[in-house]
């Protein structure tokens, strides 16, 4: 049995492909420690320079980032179908920036917050690694592998 065309297809994104994701959403997770605890928080986003910028509020779990803070951001999505998915993880320093020339970049770049409130600082991510992945689908009959009859 010839089952090569019912395994999904996975191809390892190169980091042109990677950012060329990270600028078609605007929604990721970043996930960080806090002691002895990791912190994963869904935030929004933009790519600009080859850095990603985030902004928080005082008193956030985020506004605790330490200067090169260790960061992962992961965001996935799929195509409008729903046949083709992809994730992009980045890792990298977290810094908390207040030049007023990287805040117009940041204004300049669109980013703005989903949450009221006020969200004054500014996070520029600098990756040291990224990756990503593409790849299809699997059809719901095969996510599970095929039950053997039971005799009764």
């Amino acid at each position: 049995m010839n089952t090569a065309a019912t395994e999904p297809e996975i191809k390892e994104l190169g980091v042109h492909d990677c950012w060329r994701y990270l600028r078609s959403t605007s929604l990721c997770r970043i996930a960080f420690t806090d002691g002895d605890t990791i912190e994963n928080y869904p935030v929004n986003f933009v790519p600009t320079n080859g850095t990603l910028l985030i902004r928080t509020g005082e008193g956030t779990k985020l506004a605790s980032l330490a200067e090169r803070k260790a960061v992962a951001v992961e965001a996935d999505g799929m195509n409008q179908y729903g046949t083709i998915a992809w994730s992009v993880i980045l890792k990298g320093q977290a810094l908390i920036v207040s030049d007023a020339e990287e805040t117009q970049d940041a204004m300049d770049a669109g980013l703005s917050p989903w949450q009221p409130g006020q969200k004054n600082i500014l996070i520029r991510i600098t990756p040291q690694e990224i990756s990503g992945r593409r790849f299809v689908i699997a059809a719901p009959t095969h996510w599970w592998p095929p039950r053997e009859p039971t005799a009764d």
